[in-house]
Protein backbone atom coordinates (compact mmCIF):
# COMPACT_ATOMS: atom_id res chain seq x y z
CA UNK A 1 0.00 0.00 0.00
CA UNK A 2 1.32 3.10 -0.91
CA UNK A 3 5.07 3.26 -1.38
CA UNK A 4 7.37 0.78 0.19
CA UNK A 5 10.02 3.29 0.80
CA UNK A 6 7.47 6.11 0.83
CA UNK A 7 7.62 6.59 5.57
CA UNK A 8 11.55 7.33 4.77
CA UNK A 9 11.26 9.49 1.94
CA UNK A 10 8.63 11.86 3.22
CA UNK A 11 8.13 13.79 6.22
CA UNK A 12 4.60 14.42 7.55
CA UNK A 13 2.67 17.32 6.24
CA UNK A 14 -0.10 18.85 8.79
CA UNK A 15 -2.64 21.49 8.42
CA UNK A 16 -1.92 24.90 7.81
CA UNK A 17 -3.39 27.32 9.62
CA UNK A 18 -4.10 30.76 9.73
CA UNK A 19 -2.36 32.97 11.97
CA UNK A 20 -3.91 33.05 15.10
CA UNK A 21 -4.49 37.29 15.13
CA UNK A 22 -6.50 36.50 11.87
CA UNK A 23 -8.10 33.60 12.46
CA UNK A 24 -9.41 34.90 16.02
CA UNK A 25 -11.54 37.92 14.49
CA UNK A 26 -14.45 35.75 12.53
CA UNK A 27 -15.73 31.98 13.26
CA UNK A 28 -14.86 30.58 9.79
CA UNK A 29 -12.51 27.23 9.34
CA UNK A 30 -9.32 28.58 9.20
CA UNK A 31 -6.97 24.98 7.92
CA UNK A 32 -6.09 24.03 4.93
CA UNK A 33 -4.44 21.18 3.58
CA UNK A 34 -0.95 20.01 2.25
CA UNK A 35 -0.73 20.69 -1.37
CA UNK A 36 0.29 17.40 -2.25
CA UNK A 37 -1.69 14.82 -0.93
CA UNK A 38 -0.17 11.69 -3.18
CA UNK A 39 3.30 12.26 -0.74
CA UNK A 40 0.67 11.63 2.28
CA UNK A 41 -0.55 8.71 0.96
CA UNK A 42 2.42 7.32 0.13
CA UNK A 43 3.98 7.16 3.22
CA UNK A 44 1.86 4.52 4.25
CA UNK A 45 4.24 1.33 4.82
CA UNK A 46 2.52 -1.46 3.94
CA UNK A 47 3.10 -3.07 7.22
CA UNK A 48 1.01 -6.43 6.64
CA UNK A 49 -1.00 -5.94 9.51
CA UNK A 50 -2.72 -3.13 9.82
CA UNK A 51 -3.29 -2.07 13.10
CA UNK A 52 -5.04 1.24 11.95
CA UNK A 53 -8.20 -0.82 11.15
CA UNK A 54 -9.07 -1.53 14.58
CA UNK A 55 -7.45 1.68 15.72
CA UNK A 56 -10.79 3.24 13.53
CA UNK A 57 -14.25 2.28 15.20
CA UNK A 58 -15.79 1.99 11.97
CA UNK A 59 -13.11 -0.01 10.99
CA UNK A 60 -12.02 2.53 7.43
CA UNK A 61 -9.68 0.34 5.33
CA UNK A 62 -6.97 3.10 5.29
CA UNK A 63 -4.17 1.78 3.92
CA UNK A 64 -6.08 0.84 0.60
CA UNK A 65 -7.26 4.66 0.38
CA UNK A 66 -4.10 5.88 1.05
CA UNK A 67 -3.02 3.83 -1.81
CA UNK A 68 -5.13 4.69 -4.26
CA UNK A 69 -4.06 8.60 -3.12
CA UNK A 70 -0.98 7.69 -3.57
CA UNK A 71 -1.80 6.59 -7.62
CA UNK A 72 -3.63 9.39 -7.76
CA UNK A 73 -7.45 7.64 -8.43
CA UNK A 74 -8.95 9.64 -6.57
CA UNK A 75 -12.98 8.60 -7.26
CA UNK A 76 -11.71 4.74 -5.56
CA UNK A 77 -10.52 6.61 -2.92
CA UNK A 78 -13.45 7.82 -2.32
CA UNK A 79 -15.57 4.45 -3.07
CA UNK A 80 -13.27 2.60 -0.34
CA UNK A 81 -13.68 5.26 2.18
CA UNK A 82 -17.78 5.34 1.89
CA UNK A 83 -18.15 1.73 2.19
CA UNK A 84 -16.99 2.10 6.28
CA UNK A 85 -17.61 5.84 6.95
CA UNK A 86 -21.05 7.69 5.63
CA UNK A 87 -19.86 11.18 6.88
CA UNK A 88 -15.91 11.33 6.25
CA UNK A 89 -16.50 15.03 6.15
CA UNK A 90 -17.26 14.96 10.18
CA UNK A 91 -14.72 12.63 11.04
CA UNK A 92 -12.22 14.42 9.08
CA UNK A 93 -12.68 17.41 10.91
CA UNK A 94 -13.75 16.59 14.31
CA UNK A 95 -12.09 13.33 15.20
CA UNK A 96 -9.25 12.85 17.46
CA UNK A 97 -7.92 10.36 14.95
CA UNK A 98 -7.21 6.94 17.23
CA UNK A 99 -6.30 5.71 13.56
CA UNK A 100 -3.09 7.42 13.92
CA UNK A 101 -2.19 6.39 17.36
CA UNK A 102 -2.54 3.05 15.97
CA UNK A 103 -0.55 3.72 12.63
CA UNK A 104 2.61 1.82 12.31
CA UNK A 105 4.76 4.32 11.43
CA UNK A 106 3.61 6.14 14.71
CA UNK A 107 6.04 3.48 16.19
CA UNK A 108 9.31 4.96 14.88
CA UNK A 109 8.20 8.28 13.92
CA UNK A 110 5.47 10.53 13.07
CA UNK A 111 2.28 8.67 12.00
CA UNK A 112 0.68 8.74 8.23
CA UNK A 113 -1.21 11.26 8.17
CA UNK A 114 -4.65 9.48 7.83
CA UNK A 115 -7.56 11.95 9.05
CA UNK A 116 -6.19 14.66 6.80
CA UNK A 117 -6.42 11.80 3.52
CA UNK A 118 -9.76 11.27 4.36
CA UNK A 119 -10.89 14.72 4.59
CA UNK A 120 -8.87 15.16 0.81
CA UNK A 121 -10.59 12.61 -0.85
CA UNK A 122 -14.35 13.36 0.75
CA UNK A 123 -14.15 17.59 -0.18
CA UNK A 124 -12.21 15.96 -3.72
CA UNK A 125 -15.94 14.20 -3.70
CA UNK A 126 -17.88 17.10 -3.58
CA UNK A 127 -16.04 19.46 -5.67
CA UNK A 128 -16.20 16.75 -8.61
CA UNK A 129 -20.07 16.18 -7.99
CA UNK A 130 -19.42 12.27 -7.43
CA UNK A 131 -21.69 12.32 -4.54
CA UNK A 132 -24.99 11.71 -5.24
CA UNK A 133 -27.96 10.58 -3.28
CA UNK A 134 -28.47 6.49 -3.55
CA UNK A 135 -32.05 6.10 -4.15
CA UNK A 136 -33.38 2.68 -3.20
CA UNK A 137 -34.83 0.52 -6.06
CA UNK A 138 -37.63 -0.46 -4.23
CA UNK A 139 -39.36 0.42 -1.66
CA UNK A 140 -40.66 -1.82 1.86
CA UNK A 141 -43.40 -0.55 2.98
CA UNK A 142 -42.06 -0.13 6.10
CA UNK A 143 -41.64 3.05 8.57
CA UNK A 144 -38.98 3.88 10.95
CA UNK A 145 -38.50 6.37 13.58
CA UNK A 146 -35.67 7.73 14.50
CA UNK A 147 -35.39 10.46 17.75
CA UNK A 148 -32.50 12.49 17.59
CA UNK A 149 -30.16 13.81 14.48
CA UNK A 150 -26.34 13.49 15.24
CA UNK A 151 -24.02 11.44 13.72
CA UNK A 152 -25.71 8.24 15.22
CA UNK A 153 -29.95 9.57 14.24
CA UNK A 154 -27.99 10.56 10.55
CA UNK A 155 -26.00 7.31 9.76
CA UNK A 156 -28.91 5.44 10.72
CA UNK A 157 -31.69 7.18 8.77
CA UNK A 158 -29.16 7.36 5.55
CA UNK A 159 -28.68 3.57 5.80
CA UNK A 160 -32.35 2.26 6.49
CA UNK A 161 -33.59 5.04 3.38
CA UNK A 162 -30.89 3.17 1.29
CA UNK A 163 -32.61 -0.03 1.49
CA UNK A 164 -35.97 1.14 1.13
CA UNK A 165 -37.31 1.91 4.34
CA UNK A 166 -39.59 4.82 5.11
CA UNK A 167 -37.57 6.64 7.38
CA UNK A 168 -38.60 10.39 9.66
CA UNK A 169 -36.14 11.40 11.53
CA UNK A 170 -36.99 13.85 14.24
CA UNK A 171 -35.47 16.74 16.01
CA UNK A 172 -35.88 18.82 19.26
CA UNK A 173 -34.21 22.29 17.96
CA UNK A 174 -35.27 23.81 14.80
CA UNK A 175 -32.11 22.79 12.99
CA UNK A 176 -30.90 19.05 11.81
CA UNK A 177 -27.35 17.90 13.35
CA UNK A 178 -27.75 17.58 16.85
CA UNK A 179 -24.64 18.65 18.99
CA UNK A 180 -22.71 18.67 15.68
CA UNK A 181 -24.58 21.61 14.55
CA UNK A 182 -24.98 23.82 17.96
CA UNK A 183 -22.16 22.19 20.04
CA UNK A 184 -19.08 22.55 17.59
CA UNK A 185 -18.27 25.85 16.84
CA UNK A 186 -18.39 26.80 13.53
CA UNK A 187 -14.30 27.88 13.32
CA UNK A 188 -13.96 23.98 13.95
CA UNK A 189 -16.88 22.85 11.84
CA UNK A 190 -19.36 24.83 9.41
CA UNK A 191 -22.62 23.87 8.99
CA UNK A 192 -22.78 24.01 5.51
CA UNK A 193 -20.73 20.61 6.04
CA UNK A 194 -23.71 19.03 7.39
CA UNK A 195 -26.48 20.85 5.12
CA UNK A 196 -24.65 19.41 2.01
CA UNK A 197 -25.28 15.75 3.07
CA UNK A 198 -29.03 16.78 4.36
CA UNK A 199 -29.68 17.71 0.37
CA UNK A 200 -28.58 14.02 -0.36
CA UNK A 201 -30.31 12.49 2.35
CA UNK A 202 -33.73 14.05 1.42
CA UNK A 203 -33.29 13.10 -2.15
CA UNK A 204 -32.92 9.45 -0.84
CA UNK A 205 -35.96 9.41 0.95
CA UNK A 206 -35.39 10.26 4.69
CA UNK A 207 -37.67 12.98 6.18
CA UNK A 208 -36.44 16.20 8.31
CA UNK A 209 -39.19 16.85 10.93
CA UNK A 210 -37.81 19.96 13.40
CA UNK A 211 -38.85 21.53 16.13
CA UNK A 212 -40.49 18.48 17.16
CA UNK A 213 -39.11 17.15 21.15
CA UNK A 214 -40.60 13.27 21.53
CA UNK A 215 -41.92 12.75 25.01
CA UNK A 216 -42.57 16.89 25.32
CA UNK A 217 -44.01 18.44 22.11
CA UNK A 218 -44.87 14.71 20.85
CA UNK A 219 -45.87 11.93 22.97
CA UNK A 220 -43.62 8.96 22.83
CA UNK A 221 -45.77 6.15 22.87
CA UNK A 222 -47.52 7.40 19.33
CA UNK A 223 -44.59 6.80 17.49
CA UNK A 224 -44.80 2.96 18.45
CA UNK A 225 -48.38 3.03 17.52
CA UNK A 226 -47.34 4.64 14.00
CA UNK A 227 -43.86 3.21 13.16
CA UNK A 228 -42.70 -0.31 12.72
CA UNK A 229 -39.62 0.04 14.61
CA UNK A 230 -38.27 3.13 16.55
CA UNK A 231 -34.30 4.07 16.93
CA UNK A 232 -33.74 6.11 19.95
CA UNK A 233 -30.41 8.34 18.98
CA UNK A 234 -30.77 11.35 21.61
CA UNK A 235 -27.41 11.76 22.48
CA UNK A 236 -26.00 12.23 26.18
CA UNK A 237 -27.23 15.46 26.73
CA UNK A 238 -27.15 15.63 30.75
CA UNK A 239 -24.31 17.63 31.79
CA UNK A 240 -22.11 16.86 34.80
CA UNK A 241 -22.68 19.58 37.20
CA UNK A 242 -20.16 20.98 40.24
CA UNK A 243 -21.79 21.18 43.43
CA UNK A 244 -19.83 23.89 45.51
CA UNK A 245 -20.82 26.41 47.60
CA UNK A 246 -21.84 29.86 45.21
CA UNK A 247 -23.08 27.15 42.32
CA UNK A 248 -26.68 29.80 42.07
CA UNK A 249 -24.34 32.49 41.25
CA UNK A 250 -25.05 34.19 37.86
CA UNK A 251 -21.91 34.29 35.65
CA UNK A 252 -21.81 30.20 35.86
CA UNK A 253 -22.95 28.35 32.90
CA UNK A 254 -23.13 24.84 31.59
CA UNK A 255 -20.50 24.90 28.81
CA UNK A 256 -23.12 23.73 26.10
CA UNK A 257 -25.62 26.68 26.97
CA UNK A 258 -22.65 28.75 25.85
CA UNK A 259 -21.44 27.14 22.67
CA UNK A 260 -24.84 26.78 21.54
CA UNK A 261 -26.14 30.62 21.65
CA UNK A 262 -23.22 31.47 20.31
CA UNK A 263 -23.23 29.33 17.30
CA UNK A 264 -26.88 30.18 17.10
CA UNK A 265 -25.97 34.18 16.87
CA UNK A 266 -23.24 33.23 13.92
CA UNK A 267 -25.62 31.38 12.07
CA UNK A 268 -28.27 34.31 12.07
CA UNK A 269 -30.55 33.62 14.83
CA UNK A 270 -31.68 36.78 16.66
CA UNK A 271 -30.43 36.59 20.36
CA UNK A 272 -32.65 38.15 23.46
CA UNK A 273 -30.14 39.80 25.81
CA UNK A 274 -31.79 37.98 28.65
CA UNK A 275 -29.84 34.86 26.55
CA UNK A 276 -26.56 36.16 25.25
CA UNK A 277 -23.81 35.02 27.00
CA UNK A 278 -20.59 36.75 26.22
CA UNK A 279 -17.20 36.59 27.23
CA UNK A 280 -15.87 39.74 25.86
CA UNK A 281 -13.70 41.97 28.13
CA UNK A 282 -14.19 39.08 31.05
CA UNK A 283 -12.17 36.83 32.90
CA UNK A 284 -13.04 33.37 32.32
CA UNK A 285 -12.68 30.13 34.11
CA UNK A 286 -12.94 27.08 31.80
CA UNK A 287 -12.96 23.97 34.22
CA UNK A 288 -12.29 20.56 32.09
CA UNK A 289 -9.93 19.76 30.11
CA UNK A 290 -11.29 18.23 27.05
CA UNK A 291 -12.53 19.60 23.98
CA UNK A 292 -15.84 20.93 24.83
CA UNK A 293 -13.46 22.75 27.13
CA UNK A 294 -11.07 23.81 24.55
CA UNK A 295 -13.93 25.11 22.40
CA UNK A 296 -14.72 27.39 24.85
CA UNK A 297 -11.80 28.87 25.11
CA UNK A 298 -11.98 29.32 21.08
CA UNK A 299 -15.14 30.63 21.44
CA UNK A 300 -14.05 33.02 24.92
CA UNK A 301 -10.84 34.32 22.42
CA UNK A 302 -13.06 35.40 19.05
CA UNK A 303 -15.31 37.50 22.09
CA UNK A 304 -12.48 39.28 23.72
CA UNK A 305 -11.50 37.62 26.79
CA UNK A 306 -9.61 40.11 28.99
CA UNK A 307 -8.23 36.51 30.25
CA UNK A 308 -8.59 32.39 29.95
CA UNK A 309 -8.12 30.49 33.20
CA UNK A 310 -8.80 26.72 31.79
CA UNK A 311 -8.64 24.04 35.05
CA UNK A 312 -8.09 19.93 34.96
CA UNK A 313 -8.34 18.24 37.89
CA UNK A 314 -6.06 15.11 36.53
CA UNK A 315 -2.56 15.00 36.65
CA UNK A 316 -0.28 16.72 33.58
CA UNK A 317 -0.17 14.38 31.04
CA UNK A 318 3.60 13.46 29.64
CA UNK A 319 4.78 15.35 26.72
CA UNK A 320 5.32 12.27 24.81
CA UNK A 321 4.28 8.90 25.60
CA UNK A 322 6.24 5.99 25.75
CA UNK A 323 4.86 3.77 22.69
CA UNK A 324 6.80 0.80 23.17
CA UNK A 325 3.77 0.44 26.25
CA UNK A 326 0.78 2.25 24.76
CA UNK A 327 0.74 2.07 20.94
CA UNK A 328 -1.26 1.03 19.27
CA UNK A 329 -4.06 2.26 21.89
CA UNK A 330 -4.35 5.68 22.24
CA UNK A 331 -2.02 6.95 24.57
CA UNK A 332 -2.17 9.66 27.59
CA UNK A 333 -0.37 12.61 26.42
CA UNK A 334 -0.29 15.96 26.30
CA UNK A 335 -2.49 17.61 23.37
CA UNK A 336 -2.87 21.73 22.79
CA UNK A 337 -5.61 22.63 20.74
CA UNK A 338 -5.58 25.28 17.81
CA UNK A 339 -7.87 27.27 20.85
CA UNK A 340 -5.54 27.04 23.40
CA UNK A 341 -2.62 28.38 20.95
CA UNK A 342 -4.71 31.06 20.88
CA UNK A 343 -4.14 32.00 24.30
CA UNK A 344 -5.04 30.57 27.77
CA UNK A 345 -3.14 29.61 31.14
CA UNK A 346 -3.62 25.80 31.69
CA UNK A 347 -3.72 24.50 35.13
CA UNK A 348 -3.75 21.14 36.20
CA UNK A 349 -4.18 19.07 39.36
CA UNK A 350 -6.25 21.82 40.49
CA UNK A 351 -10.09 21.48 42.58
CA UNK A 352 -12.26 24.02 42.64
CA UNK A 353 -13.71 25.38 46.41
CA UNK A 354 -16.51 27.12 46.16
CA UNK A 355 -17.69 30.00 44.14
CA UNK A 356 -17.26 33.69 45.07
CA UNK A 357 -20.15 36.56 44.29
CA UNK A 358 -20.45 40.12 44.08
CA UNK A 359 -23.15 42.34 46.25
CA UNK A 360 -25.66 41.60 43.06
CA UNK A 361 -25.02 37.89 43.31
CA UNK A 362 -22.70 37.66 39.96
CA UNK A 363 -19.16 35.46 40.82
CA UNK A 364 -16.62 37.68 40.85
CA UNK A 365 -14.14 35.20 41.65
CA UNK A 366 -13.27 31.56 41.95
CA UNK A 367 -11.79 29.34 44.88
CA UNK A 368 -9.21 26.99 44.21
CA UNK A 369 -7.34 24.01 46.10
CA UNK A 370 -4.06 21.96 44.34
CA UNK A 371 -4.38 18.77 44.46
CA UNK A 372 -2.17 15.35 43.88
CA UNK A 373 -2.79 11.73 43.06
CA UNK A 374 -1.37 8.75 44.40
CA UNK A 375 -2.35 5.06 44.03
CA UNK A 376 -3.83 3.20 47.00
CA UNK A 377 -4.21 -0.55 46.66
CA UNK A 378 -4.13 -0.38 43.17
CA UNK A 379 -6.30 2.96 42.71
CA UNK A 380 -5.84 6.42 42.37
CA UNK A 381 -6.58 8.71 45.32
CA UNK A 382 -6.84 12.07 44.80
CA UNK A 383 -6.07 14.60 48.22
CA UNK A 384 -5.87 18.41 48.99
CA UNK A 385 -2.27 20.18 49.20
CA UNK A 386 -2.33 21.79 52.56
CA UNK A 387 -2.09 25.60 52.45
CA UNK A 388 -1.99 25.74 48.68
CA UNK A 389 -5.60 27.46 48.04
CA UNK A 390 -5.43 30.60 45.80
CA UNK A 391 -7.78 32.48 44.34
CA UNK A 392 -8.64 33.60 40.61
CA UNK A 393 -10.65 36.33 39.11
CA UNK A 394 -13.96 35.23 37.48
CA UNK A 395 -16.60 36.88 35.69
CA UNK A 396 -17.83 33.94 33.33
CA UNK A 397 -17.28 30.53 34.59
CA UNK A 398 -18.06 27.54 32.14
CA UNK A 399 -18.39 24.24 33.07
CA UNK A 400 -16.84 21.75 30.89
CA UNK A 401 -17.10 18.55 32.84
CA UNK A 402 -18.51 16.42 30.37
CA UNK A 403 -21.64 15.07 30.33
CA UNK A 404 -23.00 12.04 32.49
CA UNK A 405 -25.54 10.17 30.73
CA UNK A 406 -29.03 11.09 28.61
CA UNK A 407 -31.41 13.21 29.67
CA UNK A 408 -34.21 10.93 31.54
CA UNK A 409 -37.24 13.54 31.80
CA UNK A 410 -39.88 13.30 28.81
CA UNK A 411 -39.20 10.63 26.13
CA UNK A 412 -37.15 7.83 28.20
CA UNK A 413 -39.51 8.27 31.30
CA UNK A 414 -42.36 8.17 29.34
CA UNK A 415 -41.27 5.03 27.23
CA UNK A 416 -40.06 3.48 30.50
CA UNK A 417 -37.16 1.67 28.89
CA UNK A 418 -34.35 0.02 30.78
CA UNK A 419 -31.51 1.97 31.96
CA UNK A 420 -27.69 0.34 32.55
CA UNK A 421 -25.75 1.12 35.88
CA UNK A 422 -24.59 4.67 34.27
CA UNK A 423 -27.65 5.61 33.31
CA UNK A 424 -27.79 5.14 29.53
CA UNK A 425 -30.40 2.94 27.46
CA UNK A 426 -29.92 -0.02 28.00
CA UNK A 427 -29.18 -2.37 24.87
CA UNK A 428 -26.50 -4.47 23.21
CA UNK A 429 -24.11 -4.18 20.45
CA UNK A 430 -25.58 -7.55 18.31
CA UNK A 431 -28.96 -6.32 18.01
CA UNK A 432 -29.47 -2.94 19.52
CA UNK A 433 -32.74 -3.77 20.88
CA UNK A 434 -34.07 -1.94 24.22
CA UNK A 435 -36.13 -3.55 26.59
CA UNK A 436 -39.47 -2.47 24.92
CA UNK A 437 -40.23 -4.21 21.47
CA UNK A 438 -39.48 -2.70 17.91
CA UNK A 439 -37.54 0.00 20.11
CA UNK A 440 -33.87 0.43 19.49
CA UNK A 441 -30.89 2.70 20.92
CA UNK A 442 -27.48 3.54 19.24
CA UNK A 443 -24.64 5.93 20.09
CA UNK A 444 -24.29 8.16 23.23
CA UNK A 445 -27.83 7.47 24.36
CA UNK A 446 -26.42 3.87 24.51
CA UNK A 447 -22.92 3.67 25.02
CA UNK A 448 -22.63 7.28 26.82
CA UNK A 449 -20.45 10.41 26.01
CA UNK A 450 -18.46 8.89 23.08
CA UNK A 451 -16.60 10.23 19.60
CA UNK A 452 -18.55 11.24 16.81
CA UNK A 453 -16.87 8.51 14.71
CA UNK A 454 -18.71 5.96 17.74
CA UNK A 455 -21.41 7.24 16.82
CA UNK A 456 -21.22 6.92 13.14
CA UNK A 457 -20.49 2.97 13.91
CA UNK A 458 -23.01 2.33 16.53
CA UNK A 459 -25.72 4.04 13.73
CA UNK A 460 -24.60 1.88 10.98
CA UNK A 461 -24.65 -1.46 13.10
CA UNK A 462 -28.04 -0.25 14.88
CA UNK A 463 -29.77 0.49 10.85
CA UNK A 464 -28.48 -3.65 10.00
CA UNK A 465 -30.27 -4.65 13.33
CA UNK A 466 -33.29 -3.08 12.52
CA UNK A 467 -33.33 -4.06 8.60
CA UNK A 468 -33.21 -7.58 9.85
CA UNK A 469 -36.02 -7.16 12.29
CA UNK A 470 -38.31 -5.48 9.76
CA UNK A 471 -37.46 -7.98 6.82
CA UNK A 472 -35.75 -11.21 8.20
CA UNK A 473 -32.26 -10.59 6.43
CA UNK A 474 -29.95 -7.52 6.05
CA UNK A 475 -27.83 -6.85 2.75
CA UNK A 476 -26.47 -3.78 4.58
CA UNK A 477 -22.47 -3.61 6.17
Amino acid sequence: MGKPTGFKEYERENLRYAPVADRITHFNEFSQLPEDMSKQGARCMDCGIPFCHNGCPINNIIPDWNDAVYRGNWREALDILHATNNFPEFTGRICPAPCEEACTVNLIGDAVSIKNIELAIIEKGWENDWIVPEIPAHKTGKRVAVVGSGPAGLACSQQLARVGHEVVLFEKNDRIGGLMRYGIPNFKFEKHVIDRRLAQMRAEGVEFRVNSHIGVDIPARKLLDEFDAVVLTGGSEKPRDLPVPGRELQGIHFAMDFLTVNTRRVLGDEIPEDQWISAEGKHVIVIGGGDTGSDCIGTSNRHGAASIHQLEILPKPPEKPNKLVTWPEWPNKLRTSTSQEEGCEREWEVSTKRFIGDENGHVKAIECVRVQWEQVDGQWKMSEIEGSEFELKADLVLLAMGFVHPVHEGMLDELGVAKDARGNVAANTQDYRTSLDKVFAAGDMRRGQSLVVWAIREGRQCARAVDEYLMGHSTLP
